[in-house]
């Protein structure tokens, strides 16, 4: 992780569209709610989910490739953390990405690295919902 807690707000604020990756359609999932909460905060998301679906009024997209760049600049993803290498390949691949967010309980080293090395800003194993009430408590 190349960025600092103390620059969790200025990075929320900076980037108030953005995709996640892996969005269930299961609404019991974080991978459902943590998308839903920031959202009912303001923020635009969509979702990168192999299986199209339609929970929630979120706009799903089957890769990363066809999300537009807007929201691409922000990824944040719920996959295993075995997994997150395909993931890094994957933005790597298709571009456009300035920030790389793993949620709570998901970091990969090696991952991590190669995405700081291409200058992605990396944040892991931090969940947004709690970052948000922390830095944002007046609107939590």
């Amino acid at each position: 992780m190349n960025v600092p807690d103390h620059d969790f707000k200025k990075l929320l604020e900076k980037y108030p569209r953005f995709t996640v990756y892996g969005l269930s359609s299961d609404s019991q999932k974080p991978s459902y709610y943590v998308p839903e909460f920031v959202r009912s905060r303001g923020w635009s998301v969509v979702g990168v989910y192999p299986k199209s679906h339609q929970q929630g009024g979120f706009k799903i997209y089957p890769t990363l490739a066809e999300v537009p760049l807007e929201f691409r600049r922000f990824v944040n993803v719920f996959r295993a953390s075995d997994k997150v290498d395909s993931v890094v390949e994957e933005i790597l691949k298709v571009g456009g990405v300035e920030v790389l967010w793993l949620q709570l309980g998901i970091s990969n080293a090696l991952a991590e690295n190669k995405a700081e090395a291409a200058g992605i800003q990396v944040v892991s194993d931090r969940c947004l919902i709690i970052e948000h009430r922390k830095w944002n408590p007046q609107l939590s």
